[in-house]
Protein backbone atom coordinates (compact mmCIF):
# COMPACT_ATOMS: atom_id res chain seq x y z
CA UNK A 1 0.00 0.00 0.00
CA UNK A 2 2.88 2.43 0.30
CA UNK A 3 3.20 3.24 -3.37
CA UNK A 4 3.53 6.87 -4.25
CA UNK A 5 0.08 8.06 -5.47
CA UNK A 6 -0.80 11.76 -6.13
CA UNK A 7 -4.10 11.12 -7.81
CA UNK A 8 -7.04 9.10 -6.28
CA UNK A 9 -11.00 8.59 -7.01
CA UNK A 10 -13.16 7.02 -5.24
CA UNK A 11 -15.83 6.59 -7.69
CA UNK A 12 -19.71 6.12 -6.88
CA UNK A 13 -19.57 6.49 -3.04
CA UNK A 14 -22.82 7.57 -1.12
CA UNK A 15 -20.76 10.51 0.23
CA UNK A 16 -21.76 11.43 3.56
CA UNK A 17 -21.68 15.58 4.01
CA UNK A 18 -22.93 17.76 6.61
CA UNK A 19 -27.08 18.08 5.36
CA UNK A 20 -27.11 15.17 2.91
CA UNK A 21 -26.41 11.93 1.51
CA UNK A 22 -25.57 12.21 -2.30
CA UNK A 23 -23.90 9.85 -4.55
CA UNK A 24 -20.78 10.91 -5.88
CA UNK A 25 -17.22 10.89 -6.81
CA UNK A 26 -14.47 12.17 -4.74
CA UNK A 27 -10.97 12.93 -6.31
CA UNK A 28 -7.76 13.60 -3.76
CA UNK A 29 -4.84 14.98 -5.27
CA UNK A 30 -1.85 15.02 -2.74
CA UNK A 31 -4.01 14.53 0.11
CA UNK A 32 -6.05 17.07 -0.17
CA UNK A 33 -9.84 16.72 -1.86
CA UNK A 34 -9.90 18.31 -4.74
CA UNK A 35 -13.63 17.94 -6.36
CA UNK A 36 -16.78 15.71 -4.28
CA UNK A 37 -18.31 15.47 -7.52
CA UNK A 38 -15.80 14.41 -9.72
CA UNK A 39 -16.98 13.82 -13.83
CA UNK A 40 -16.60 10.32 -15.36
CA UNK A 41 -13.63 11.33 -17.45
CA UNK A 42 -11.60 12.37 -14.72
CA UNK A 43 -8.28 10.24 -14.70
CA UNK A 44 -6.36 9.24 -11.18
CA UNK A 45 -3.33 7.06 -10.41
CA UNK A 46 -6.10 5.33 -8.72
CA UNK A 47 -9.37 4.38 -8.87
CA UNK A 48 -12.02 2.40 -6.29
CA UNK A 49 -15.03 1.63 -7.09
CA UNK A 50 -17.39 2.19 -3.85
CA UNK A 51 -20.78 1.34 -4.93
CA UNK A 52 -22.79 0.12 -2.14
CA UNK A 53 -20.43 2.02 0.55
CA UNK A 54 -20.80 5.16 2.44
CA UNK A 55 -17.92 7.39 2.07
CA UNK A 56 -17.81 9.26 5.84
CA UNK A 57 -15.47 11.80 6.88
CA UNK A 58 -12.95 10.20 9.53
CA UNK A 59 -13.82 10.10 13.32
CA UNK A 60 -11.94 12.62 15.45
CA UNK A 61 -11.57 11.10 18.82
CA UNK A 62 -11.23 14.37 21.26
CA UNK A 63 -10.92 12.22 24.13
CA UNK A 64 -8.09 9.26 24.92
CA UNK A 65 -5.89 8.00 26.96
CA UNK A 66 -3.19 6.07 24.86
CA UNK A 67 -0.64 5.79 27.61
CA UNK A 68 2.65 6.79 25.97
CA UNK A 69 4.97 7.70 27.79
CA UNK A 70 4.95 5.76 31.43
CA UNK A 71 2.03 3.18 31.02
CA UNK A 72 2.83 1.55 28.06
CA UNK A 73 2.03 -2.04 29.03
CA UNK A 74 -1.23 -0.99 28.62
CA UNK A 75 -1.36 0.74 25.58
CA UNK A 76 1.05 3.00 23.16
CA UNK A 77 1.03 5.25 20.22
CA UNK A 78 1.82 2.36 18.49
CA UNK A 79 -0.85 -0.30 19.15
CA UNK A 80 -3.75 2.89 19.73
CA UNK A 81 -3.12 4.28 16.71
CA UNK A 82 -3.59 1.07 14.66
CA UNK A 83 -6.79 0.46 16.48
CA UNK A 84 -7.78 3.81 15.53
CA UNK A 85 -7.14 3.11 11.68
CA UNK A 86 -9.23 0.08 11.74
CA UNK A 87 -12.00 1.78 13.38
CA UNK A 88 -11.83 4.46 10.97
CA UNK A 89 -10.59 6.99 13.47
CA UNK A 90 -8.34 9.42 11.29
CA UNK A 91 -7.27 12.27 14.12
CA UNK A 92 -7.20 11.58 18.06
CA UNK A 93 -6.70 14.27 20.96
CA UNK A 94 -4.80 12.95 23.66
CA UNK A 95 -4.83 13.47 27.81
CA UNK A 96 -1.78 15.17 29.79
CA UNK A 97 -1.99 12.17 32.50
CA UNK A 98 0.78 9.92 31.00
CA UNK A 99 4.13 9.85 32.88
CA UNK A 100 5.60 12.19 33.43
CA UNK A 101 2.01 14.45 33.08
CA UNK A 102 2.19 16.67 29.89
CA UNK A 103 2.27 20.09 31.68
CA UNK A 104 4.82 21.72 30.18
CA UNK A 105 5.34 22.38 26.03
CA UNK A 106 8.59 20.59 26.31
CA UNK A 107 6.26 17.79 27.90
CA UNK A 108 3.98 18.30 24.56
CA UNK A 109 7.03 18.22 22.51
CA UNK A 110 8.15 14.83 23.82
CA UNK A 111 4.96 13.01 23.35
CA UNK A 112 4.62 14.68 19.75
CA UNK A 113 8.39 12.96 18.95
CA UNK A 114 6.74 9.59 20.03
CA UNK A 115 3.99 10.45 17.62
CA UNK A 116 5.55 11.19 14.78
CA UNK A 117 8.00 7.95 14.94
CA UNK A 118 4.81 5.80 16.11
CA UNK A 119 1.01 7.11 15.30
CA UNK A 120 -0.82 5.85 11.73
CA UNK A 121 -3.31 8.68 11.76
CA UNK A 122 -2.84 12.13 13.04
CA UNK A 123 -2.85 13.55 16.77
CA UNK A 124 -2.79 16.49 19.08
CA UNK A 125 -2.15 16.68 22.80
CA UNK A 126 -3.17 18.53 25.64
CA UNK A 127 -1.33 20.76 28.19
CA UNK A 128 -2.60 19.91 31.84
CA UNK A 129 -3.13 22.02 34.67
CA UNK A 130 -2.07 22.00 37.82
CA UNK A 131 -2.47 24.23 40.87
CA UNK A 132 0.28 26.51 39.54
CA UNK A 133 1.30 26.12 35.96
CA UNK A 134 -1.39 28.99 34.48
CA UNK A 135 1.73 31.24 33.06
CA UNK A 136 2.61 28.13 31.29
CA UNK A 137 -0.60 27.54 29.95
CA UNK A 138 -0.55 30.67 29.08
CA UNK A 139 2.36 30.41 26.87
CA UNK A 140 1.22 27.14 25.39
CA UNK A 141 0.76 27.15 21.04
CA UNK A 142 -0.73 25.07 18.95
CA UNK A 143 -2.43 22.25 21.11
CA UNK A 144 -6.01 21.87 20.93
CA UNK A 145 -6.58 23.37 24.46
CA UNK A 146 -5.55 23.10 28.38
CA UNK A 147 -6.89 19.77 30.71
CA UNK A 148 -8.32 19.85 34.01
CA UNK A 149 -9.05 17.10 36.27
CA UNK A 150 -11.43 18.87 38.51
CA UNK A 151 -11.51 15.84 40.56
CA UNK A 152 -10.49 12.17 39.63
CA UNK A 153 -7.00 12.82 39.62
CA UNK A 154 -3.70 12.22 41.21
CA UNK A 155 -0.52 14.21 41.71
CA UNK A 156 -0.29 17.84 40.66
CA UNK A 157 -3.17 17.35 38.03
CA UNK A 158 -5.65 17.54 40.63
CA UNK A 159 -7.02 20.73 40.27
CA UNK A 160 -10.31 21.66 42.88
CA UNK A 161 -9.21 24.51 44.61
CA UNK A 162 -11.59 27.85 43.51
CA UNK A 163 -8.67 30.18 43.32
CA UNK A 164 -6.27 27.94 41.25
CA UNK A 165 -9.44 27.41 38.95
CA UNK A 166 -10.14 31.43 38.69
CA UNK A 167 -6.82 31.37 37.63
CA UNK A 168 -6.25 28.96 35.00
CA UNK A 169 -10.01 30.74 33.36
CA UNK A 170 -8.71 34.50 33.57
CA UNK A 171 -5.47 34.24 32.62
CA UNK A 172 -5.20 32.07 30.06
CA UNK A 173 -6.73 32.00 26.05
CA UNK A 174 -6.44 28.67 25.14
CA UNK A 175 -9.75 26.11 25.38
CA UNK A 176 -10.09 24.49 28.40
CA UNK A 177 -11.79 21.21 28.77
CA UNK A 178 -12.55 19.26 32.23
CA UNK A 179 -13.66 15.84 34.06
CA UNK A 180 -16.12 17.45 36.45
CA UNK A 181 -16.46 15.44 39.30
CA UNK A 182 -16.75 16.98 42.86
CA UNK A 183 -13.78 15.52 44.80
CA UNK A 184 -15.11 16.43 48.08
CA UNK A 185 -17.88 14.22 47.67
CA UNK A 186 -16.65 11.72 46.23
CA UNK A 187 -14.04 11.33 48.79
CA UNK A 188 -16.97 11.82 51.47
CA UNK A 189 -19.02 9.09 49.70
CA UNK A 190 -15.83 6.55 49.82
CA UNK A 191 -15.27 7.22 53.41
CA UNK A 192 -18.99 6.15 53.51
CA UNK A 193 -18.80 3.11 51.97
CA UNK A 194 -15.17 2.01 53.31
CA UNK A 195 -14.57 -1.32 53.25
CA UNK A 196 -16.68 -2.45 49.97
CA UNK A 197 -15.89 -4.69 47.61
CA UNK A 198 -19.26 -4.45 46.09
CA UNK A 199 -18.39 -2.95 41.94
CA UNK A 200 -22.20 -1.40 41.85
CA UNK A 201 -20.72 1.18 44.85
CA UNK A 202 -18.53 2.71 42.48
CA UNK A 203 -21.82 4.52 41.04
CA UNK A 204 -22.44 5.14 44.63
CA UNK A 205 -19.24 6.93 45.00
CA UNK A 206 -19.01 9.09 42.28
CA UNK A 207 -22.73 9.71 42.03
CA UNK A 208 -24.87 12.09 40.80
CA UNK A 209 -23.89 14.75 42.88
CA UNK A 210 -20.56 14.92 42.54
CA UNK A 211 -20.68 15.42 39.01
CA UNK A 212 -23.38 18.01 39.12
CA UNK A 213 -21.62 20.35 41.53
CA UNK A 214 -17.94 20.04 39.55
CA UNK A 215 -20.09 20.87 36.35
CA UNK A 216 -22.15 23.76 37.53
CA UNK A 217 -18.76 24.82 39.34
CA UNK A 218 -16.88 25.14 35.96
CA UNK A 219 -19.57 26.33 33.39
CA UNK A 220 -20.09 29.03 35.86
CA UNK A 221 -16.56 29.69 35.63
CA UNK A 222 -17.19 29.62 31.90
CA UNK A 223 -19.36 32.19 31.59
CA UNK A 224 -18.62 34.48 33.88
CA UNK A 225 -15.12 34.54 32.64
CA UNK A 226 -16.42 34.54 29.49
CA UNK A 227 -13.80 31.36 28.42
CA UNK A 228 -14.44 28.68 26.08
CA UNK A 229 -15.37 25.83 28.01
CA UNK A 230 -16.35 21.86 26.55
CA UNK A 231 -17.26 19.23 29.31
CA UNK A 232 -15.80 16.37 28.91
CA UNK A 233 -17.98 12.71 29.58
CA UNK A 234 -21.82 14.16 30.50
CA UNK A 235 -22.53 11.04 32.61
CA UNK A 236 -26.07 12.23 33.88
CA UNK A 237 -29.16 13.44 32.38
CA UNK A 238 -29.02 16.21 35.57
CA UNK A 239 -25.83 18.05 34.35
CA UNK A 240 -27.61 19.18 31.13
CA UNK A 241 -29.76 22.07 32.72
CA UNK A 242 -26.26 23.76 33.26
CA UNK A 243 -25.83 23.02 29.30
CA UNK A 244 -29.46 24.02 27.81
CA UNK A 245 -28.90 27.55 27.53
CA UNK A 246 -26.71 27.72 24.48
CA UNK A 247 -23.69 29.77 24.95
CA UNK A 248 -20.95 31.16 23.02
CA UNK A 249 -18.55 29.60 25.39
CA UNK A 250 -19.98 26.72 26.46
CA UNK A 251 -19.74 22.77 24.79
CA UNK A 252 -20.28 19.14 25.93
CA UNK A 253 -19.87 15.74 24.94
CA UNK A 254 -21.02 12.08 25.38
CA UNK A 255 -19.03 9.47 25.74
CA UNK A 256 -20.36 5.94 24.33
CA UNK A 257 -20.22 3.38 27.65
CA UNK A 258 -22.79 6.43 29.33
CA UNK A 259 -24.89 5.82 26.54
CA UNK A 260 -24.44 2.23 26.14
CA UNK A 261 -24.31 1.06 29.84
CA UNK A 262 -25.85 2.00 33.15
CA UNK A 263 -25.97 0.39 36.63
CA UNK A 264 -28.11 -2.87 35.75
CA UNK A 265 -25.16 -4.01 33.40
CA UNK A 266 -22.15 -4.37 36.70
CA UNK A 267 -23.68 -8.17 37.39
CA UNK A 268 -23.07 -8.89 34.09
CA UNK A 269 -19.51 -7.04 33.55
CA UNK A 270 -18.49 -5.77 36.45
CA UNK A 271 -15.43 -3.77 36.69
CA UNK A 272 -14.98 -4.17 32.61
CA UNK A 273 -17.36 -0.89 32.77
CA UNK A 274 -16.05 0.51 35.80
CA UNK A 275 -15.14 4.53 34.47
CA UNK A 276 -14.64 8.01 36.09
CA UNK A 277 -17.09 9.63 35.38
CA UNK A 278 -19.24 6.22 36.41
CA UNK A 279 -22.06 4.77 34.55
CA UNK A 280 -25.70 6.10 35.66
CA UNK A 281 -28.77 5.07 35.20
CA UNK A 282 -31.05 3.88 32.65
CA UNK A 283 -32.75 7.48 32.43
CA UNK A 284 -29.77 8.63 32.49
CA UNK A 285 -28.75 6.55 29.29
CA UNK A 286 -31.94 7.97 27.82
CA UNK A 287 -31.88 11.77 28.71
CA UNK A 288 -28.33 11.76 27.66
CA UNK A 289 -29.18 10.68 23.93
CA UNK A 290 -32.19 12.73 23.35
CA UNK A 291 -29.71 15.72 24.80
CA UNK A 292 -27.58 14.95 21.81
CA UNK A 293 -30.01 14.56 19.28
CA UNK A 294 -31.33 18.01 20.39
CA UNK A 295 -28.20 19.75 20.27
CA UNK A 296 -27.67 20.11 23.52
CA UNK A 297 -24.45 17.99 23.59
CA UNK A 298 -22.61 18.34 20.37
CA UNK A 299 -20.01 15.46 20.43
CA UNK A 300 -19.72 12.08 20.34
CA UNK A 301 -15.82 10.49 22.32
CA UNK A 302 -14.69 7.26 23.55
CA UNK A 303 -12.35 8.09 26.64
CA UNK A 304 -10.73 5.33 25.34
CA UNK A 305 -8.33 4.57 28.60
CA UNK A 306 -7.03 0.86 28.57
CA UNK A 307 -5.99 -1.59 31.37
CA UNK A 308 -4.83 -4.91 31.46
CA UNK A 309 -7.62 -7.52 31.78
CA UNK A 310 -5.19 -8.70 34.61
CA UNK A 311 -5.43 -5.14 35.98
CA UNK A 312 -8.99 -4.80 35.55
CA UNK A 313 -9.81 -7.84 37.45
CA UNK A 314 -8.72 -6.97 40.87
CA UNK A 315 -11.63 -6.65 43.35
CA UNK A 316 -13.03 -3.49 43.94
CA UNK A 317 -11.69 -1.33 44.71
CA UNK A 318 -8.45 -2.04 44.01
CA UNK A 319 -9.54 -2.50 39.86
CA UNK A 320 -8.37 0.68 37.95
CA UNK A 321 -11.31 2.57 36.03
CA UNK A 322 -11.36 2.90 32.88
CA UNK A 323 -11.82 0.93 29.16
CA UNK A 324 -10.78 0.75 25.05
CA UNK A 325 -13.40 1.68 22.58
CA UNK A 326 -11.47 3.54 19.77
CA UNK A 327 -11.79 0.90 17.43
CA UNK A 328 -15.38 0.02 18.03
CA UNK A 329 -16.96 3.23 18.39
CA UNK A 330 -17.79 4.21 15.21
CA UNK A 331 -19.28 0.92 14.18
CA UNK A 332 -21.41 1.15 17.59
CA UNK A 333 -22.80 4.31 16.03
CA UNK A 334 -23.29 2.95 12.69
CA UNK A 335 -25.23 0.08 13.95
CA UNK A 336 -27.73 2.70 15.53
CA UNK A 337 -27.96 4.18 12.11
CA UNK A 338 -29.06 1.12 10.66
CA UNK A 339 -31.43 0.73 13.40
CA UNK A 340 -33.15 3.89 12.58
CA UNK A 341 -32.11 5.52 15.81
CA UNK A 342 -29.86 8.21 14.02
CA UNK A 343 -28.81 9.49 10.91
CA UNK A 344 -24.93 9.27 8.85
CA UNK A 345 -25.17 12.79 8.75
CA UNK A 346 -25.50 13.27 12.78
CA UNK A 347 -22.76 10.87 13.44
CA UNK A 348 -20.78 12.12 11.13
CA UNK A 349 -21.24 15.67 12.93
CA UNK A 350 -20.93 14.38 16.10
CA UNK A 351 -17.71 12.57 15.65
CA UNK A 352 -15.85 14.76 12.68
CA UNK A 353 -17.06 17.87 12.22
CA UNK A 354 -17.96 19.28 16.24
CA UNK A 355 -14.70 17.85 17.57
CA UNK A 356 -13.01 20.02 14.07
CA UNK A 357 -15.03 22.95 15.15
CA UNK A 358 -14.78 23.16 18.74
CA UNK A 359 -10.96 22.39 18.77
CA UNK A 360 -10.46 24.93 15.96
CA UNK A 361 -8.88 21.86 13.83
CA UNK A 362 -7.87 23.07 10.14
CA UNK A 363 -9.17 21.24 7.00
CA UNK A 364 -10.64 18.81 8.94
CA UNK A 365 -13.81 17.19 9.86
CA UNK A 366 -15.73 17.18 6.71
CA UNK A 367 -15.79 15.51 2.90
CA UNK A 368 -15.44 19.53 1.20
CA UNK A 369 -13.28 20.59 -1.36
CA UNK A 370 -10.09 21.74 0.23
CA UNK A 371 -10.52 19.35 3.17
CA UNK A 372 -7.88 17.11 3.76
CA UNK A 373 -8.92 13.64 3.21
CA UNK A 374 -8.89 12.32 6.06
CA UNK A 375 -12.22 9.46 5.24
CA UNK A 376 -13.60 6.38 5.84
CA UNK A 377 -15.46 3.88 3.91
CA UNK A 378 -18.13 1.92 5.96
CA UNK A 379 -20.60 -0.95 4.76
CA UNK A 380 -23.21 -0.62 6.32
CA UNK A 381 -24.60 -4.39 5.23
CA UNK A 382 -21.37 -5.68 6.84
CA UNK A 383 -21.68 -7.87 10.18
CA UNK A 384 -19.66 -8.72 12.59
CA UNK A 385 -19.19 -9.72 16.30
CA UNK A 386 -17.05 -7.40 18.61
CA UNK A 387 -14.68 -10.46 20.22
CA UNK A 388 -11.78 -9.85 22.62
CA UNK A 389 -9.33 -12.12 20.87
CA UNK A 390 -9.83 -9.85 17.88
CA UNK A 391 -8.86 -6.52 19.69
CA UNK A 392 -6.05 -4.57 18.22
CA UNK A 393 -5.79 -2.33 21.59
CA UNK A 394 -2.71 -3.98 22.88
CA UNK A 395 -5.11 -4.22 26.07
CA UNK A 396 -7.17 -7.02 23.54
CA UNK A 397 -10.58 -6.95 25.54
CA UNK A 398 -13.93 -4.65 24.93
CA UNK A 399 -17.10 -4.64 26.99
CA UNK A 400 -18.61 -4.70 24.20
CA UNK A 401 -18.16 -8.53 23.32
CA UNK A 402 -20.31 -10.29 21.84
CA UNK A 403 -21.90 -8.05 20.76
CA UNK A 404 -23.04 -8.17 16.75
CA UNK A 405 -23.48 -5.40 14.77
CA UNK A 406 -24.23 -4.19 11.13
CA UNK A 407 -22.51 -1.26 9.97
CA UNK A 408 -18.36 -1.57 10.18
CA UNK A 409 -15.84 0.32 8.71
CA UNK A 410 -13.95 -1.76 5.54
CA UNK A 411 -11.14 1.13 4.46
CA UNK A 412 -9.47 4.16 6.32
CA UNK A 413 -7.74 6.83 4.41
CA UNK A 414 -5.09 9.77 5.81
CA UNK A 415 -4.46 12.50 3.92
CA UNK A 416 -5.63 10.33 0.67
CA UNK A 417 -3.93 7.01 1.67
CA UNK A 418 -5.12 4.08 2.69
CA UNK A 419 -3.66 3.08 6.13
CA UNK A 420 -6.03 0.25 6.86
CA UNK A 421 -8.24 -1.91 4.75
CA UNK A 422 -9.93 -5.18 5.75
CA UNK A 423 -8.77 -7.00 3.06
CA UNK A 424 -4.86 -5.57 3.04
CA UNK A 425 -4.74 -4.70 6.50
CA UNK A 426 -2.57 -2.31 7.91
CA UNK A 427 0.25 0.23 5.74
CA UNK A 428 3.08 0.08 8.33
CA UNK A 429 5.45 2.59 6.56
CA UNK A 430 2.84 5.09 6.71
CA UNK A 431 2.51 7.35 9.46
CA UNK A 432 0.59 10.30 10.43
CA UNK A 433 0.80 14.42 11.25
CA UNK A 434 0.60 16.95 13.85
CA UNK A 435 -2.45 18.09 13.56
CA UNK A 436 -2.72 22.39 13.16
CA UNK A 437 -4.82 24.81 15.36
CA UNK A 438 -6.89 27.93 14.62
CA UNK A 439 -8.98 29.10 17.60
CA UNK A 440 -9.69 31.91 16.41
CA UNK A 441 -11.64 30.12 13.82
CA UNK A 442 -12.51 27.41 16.00
CA UNK A 443 -15.59 26.76 18.06
CA UNK A 444 -19.31 27.39 18.20
CA UNK A 445 -21.26 30.42 18.46
CA UNK A 446 -24.96 31.34 19.85
CA UNK A 447 -27.93 31.48 18.12
CA UNK A 448 -31.53 32.18 18.98
CA UNK A 449 -32.04 28.56 17.97
CA UNK A 450 -29.24 26.99 19.41
CA UNK A 451 -25.91 26.31 18.96
CA UNK A 452 -24.54 26.46 15.58
CA UNK A 453 -21.15 26.19 13.58
CA UNK A 454 -18.84 28.69 12.96
CA UNK A 455 -19.24 29.19 9.66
Amino acid sequence: MSEAVNRTLLRNANVVLPNEIRVGSVLIENGIILDVDAGATVQADRVTDCTGLHLMPGVIDDQVHFRDPGLTHKEDLDSASRACAAGGVTAFLEMPNTKPPAITMAGIEAKERIAADKSRVNYGFYIGATPDNAAELARATNVPGIKIFIGSSTGNLLVDEQAALERIFAETTLPICAHCEDETTVRQNAERLAGTNDITDHSRIRDEEAAMIATKRATELARRHQHRFHVLHVSTAAELEFLANPSPYLTAEICLHHIFFNIDDYPRLGSRIQMNPSIKTKADNDGLWNALLAGTIQVIATDHAPHTLEEKSQPYPQSPSGLPAVENSLALMLNRAVAGECTLPQIASWMSDAPARIWGILGKGRIEQGYDADMVLVDLEKQKTILDEEQITKSRWSPWHGESLSGWPVSTLVSGHEVWSADKGFDDQFRGSKLQFDHQRGGFWSTPDGIGTAD
